[in-house]
């Protein structure tokens, strides 16, 4: 069943505002994930070029009947061959120059299309939509709190399944279905269930190893509703906790705590990770936080802002971020707390559900 389009109509125009920027004619979107945003198309492929006389989105046969459904205010245009569909609408209409998304074109697709329009100029195209995106409307919001509600809903009650003799790989499967079961369209990424000392690894892969007493299960998984996603991460203690298990638990949740009161329009991203970061190398932890405190999340798990040392960006109202300090001791295990949160003028609004307090399965 398609949907019909609920973007924006301001989407376009603010594509189009970067145009002056790359002082070019028209803007061909291939990342289809940015197609999508921009138009409400819900397709696994086509193109989309925006001029100031020009919304064309080109598709093959398969997609024709469901671009028309989905799509308002932009012209459909089918072709057999993408490049020669690209050809003709560029040529069509007499564009000297057009900027492309490099991120979504690679070396073979480029030459090709060099060679066919011989007389365009081809300027690529690196991060200038990611801006756009990365500050949601009220529509993309209620889509990710769903995608959120979703997911914490359905490790909730899995809880009582996490036990001695269950396997990573059972876990995982179960807590998919239990997402597709309550209207996940798909998970946001392959579900991580990591325990004992495979969860020193941030993203181990569920494999066949059987839960143990004692053991540390880290999940980190996330559901898609309406294309857009959520992302969490729970890190359980099962049976007993040891005091050192206890310690680093606690330091993760307070710089997690921490990251978490700073969140707020104009906040530093740089910032922000500075202040987990800190926290956790005051009890000499610090090599063991192997990446960024956090990341943006809407149609792609991963997308702007980028919460790290050396990102500059500044957080908006309406971004929706994670916040995710994490210690990994090798050869031991690893922890990690993640939350999703939307940026607020004086604060944020958690988005996932799941408490993050120190829980001991029995």
């Amino acid at each position: 069943m398609h949907r019909k389009s609920s973007v924006s109509p301001q989407r376009i125009p603010k594509a189009l505002s970067k145009l002056n920027g790359l002082n070019v004619d028209a803007l061909l979107f291939l990342d289809i994930k940015n197609v999508r945003y921009l138009t409400g198309f819900t397709g696994s492929d086509g193109a989309l070029l925006v001029g100031k006389r020009q919304k064309l989105l080109m598709v093959d046969g398969r997609y024709t009947n469901q671009a028309r459904r989905e799509v308002h205010g932009v012209e459909i245009f089918q072709y057999r061959d993408k490049i020669e569909g690209i050809e003709s609408v560029v040529s069509d209409n007499s564009l000297k120059s057009v900027g492309f998304e490099s991120a979504a074109m690679n070396v073979t697709t480029f030459l090709k299309l060099k060679k066919k329009l011989k007389s365009v100029k081809l300027t690529p195209m690196a991060h200038e939509i990611d801006a756009i995106r990365a500050v949601k409307d009220k529509t993309e919001i209620a889509h990710i709190r769903k995608a959120g509600e979703i997911a914490s809903d359905s490790l909730r009650v899995l809880c009582d399944y996490i036990k001695p003799g269950v396997t990573e790989k059972d876990i995982a499967v179960e807590l998919d279905y239990r997402m597709a079961r309550n209207e996940a369209e798909q998970v946001s990424f392959s579900t991580i269930v990591a325990s004992g000392v495979n969860s020193s690894q941030p993203h181990a892969a569920p494999g066949s190893r059987k839960i143990r007493n004692g053991d540390i299960v880290m999940i980190d998984y996330g559901a898609v509703y309406h294309g857009y996603h959520s992302d969490e991460t729970c890190t359980f203690i099962v049976g007993r906790a040891d005091k050192k298990q206890k310690e680093v638990y606690s330091l993760v949740k307070e710089a997690h705590d921490r990251a978490f009161a700073a969140v707020k329009a104009g906040a530093s991203c740089k910032e922000i990770d500075r202040i987990a970061r800190t926290c956790i190398e005051s009890k000499d932890m610090g090599k063991y936080f192997t990446h960024g405190t956090g990341h943006g999340v809407g149609l792609d798990v991963h997308e702007a802002p980028r919460i790290a040392d050396k990102s500059e960006h500044i957080l908006e109202a309406g971004m929706v971020v994670t916040i995710e300090p994490g210690v990994y001791i090798p050869d031991l295990w690893g922890i990690r707390i993640e939350d999703m949160v939307l940026v607020k003028k004086n604060g944020f609004e958690v988005l996932t559900k799941v408490p993050k307090d120190l829980t001991i399965l029995q």
